[in-house]
């Protein structure tokens, strides 16, 4: 019933029941109706702009082999033809482009460092050119999200790929890593361009658009050492107070976002020491082959038979291979967002617990000093109440 009901209702969308492509489901068979001309059809086409009908008309009507026999012009498709009027109505409403490339080692007496091309291109009015070019850090990179999170707490950020470690110091400079890098800022900062209020924040602009030293000076503008520590020490102070009267549904959605940490977690090591043992069976058994090749040399009764084997070897690294190219590309990096994004989201719902147990904090003292005022006035009434009796009873002693 189900199925009868959507075919009844495919025809009045005014587009074939077919797939993506626009296509009938019979392939080049006209649908019923058709006037089977295509001089009457390119006159449909043509008045499509006049006559909203017309494109109902037209889907109904065409057929896949009328179509193809119009000129190279026309769409192939009414779905393609829609899409053709729906883009020119509907210009693309982006602008900001960003693009992250050429990575760039660094080497002084200090330190190494790798710098990245970020290239910005953009129609907005408030930015003083069209196209900027700069080069920025890791840490640059950094004190962006840094600045986000402090300009936007409740917001949700995007991740960053994480600091790397030292255990890993003498891969820190290979072509993999850096490239793998470079994909994941890159996606950053198109992240933070896409977002409705992150990418009208002047410090991302400023990230975008300043030279090295422009930015240098910006960042020390920010607060000094003991605003920062007030700031540190307010943040946990609010952290120990706790928070009293948390709204359920921010229960209900921290509870949710700690289990989904937890089992995303688990997921990403489970995914990881999989690909580590597909990488060590993939080692070992890539020598299986020319030992058996070797092998072949030597056993004469046994050549073909050793050949075979050591063919069917090969063919089991190419399949273990492309399985873990699969896992490396497709699996692990998705999984690995997930957890970096569960850590956002904890820190996003820290953040609100700080806010509101501030916000506790301050009821509090102006329930305290309500009470307070509240008595005061009271005293001052009751003082100005025995006065005055005073005052009457001293009038009526005076008269005879």
């Amino acid at each position: 019933m189900e199925g009868e009901r959507r075919a009844s209702q495919a025809p009045s969308s005014g587009l074939p029941a077919g797939g993506a492509n626009g296509e009938s489901p019979g392939g080049g068979a006209p649908f019923p109706g058709s006037s089977g001309s295509s001089a009457l059809l390119q006159a449909e086409v043509l008045d499509l702009d006049e006559d909203e009908d017309d494109l109902e008309v037209f889907s109904k009507d065409a057929s896949l082999m009328d179509m193809n026999s119009f000129s190279p012009m026309m769409p192939t498709s009414p779905l393609s033809m829609i899409n053709q009027i729906k883009f020119e109505d509907e210009p693309d409403l982006k602008d900001l482009f960003i693009t992250v490339d050429e990575p760039e080692s660094h080497v002084t007496t200090i330190e190494t460092f790798i710098t990245y091309r970020i290239i910005t291109k953009t129609s907005r009015g408030e930015f003083d050119s069209s196209e900027f070019e700069v080069r920025r850090r890791y840490q640059d990179f950094l004190w962006l999200k840094g600045k986000l999170e402090e300009a936007h707490p409740t917001l949700i950020i995007p991740p960053l790929p994480e600091k790397f470690i030292v255990k890993g110091m003498v891969e820190r400079f290979n072509d993999d890593f850096i490239e793998t890098r470079r994909k994941a800022l890159h996606k950053f900062l198109n992240r933070i361009a896409d977002h409705p209020t992150l990418t009208f924040n002047e410090d991302f602009k400023i990230f975008l658009t300043a030279q090295a030293w422009e930015l240098s000076s910006h960042k020390k503008q920010g607060p000094g050492l003991l605003s920062r520590m007030g700031q540190t020490v307010r943040a946990v102070a609010s952290s120990m107070r706790g928070v009293k009267n948390r709204p359920e549904e921010f229960m209900e959605m921290n509870n949710f976002i700690e289990l989904f940490s937890q089992k995303i977690n688990l997921i990403d090591k489970i995914s990881q020491r999989i690909y580590k043992e597909e990488r060590e069976y993939f080692d070992e058994m890539k020598e299986y082959g020319p030992i058996h090749i070797l092998w072949s040399a030597s056993e004469e009764d046994l050549v073909d038979t050793l050949k075979d084997v050591a063919s069917c070897i090969d063919r089991c690294c190419k399949a273990t291979e492309k399985r873990m190219s699969g896992l490396s590309e497709a699996l692990l990096p998705v999984v690995h967002e997930y957890v970096l994004y569960s850590e956002m989201l904890m820190g996003v719902m820290k953040r609100r617990d700080q806010i509101q147990a501030e916000l506790d904090s301050k009821v509090e003292v102006l329930t305290y000093k309500k009470a307070d005022t509240d008595l005061c006035l009271a005293t001052w009434e009751s003082f100005l109440t025995s006065q005055t009796n005073l005052h009457l009873e001293e009038a009526s002693e005076d008269k005879p």
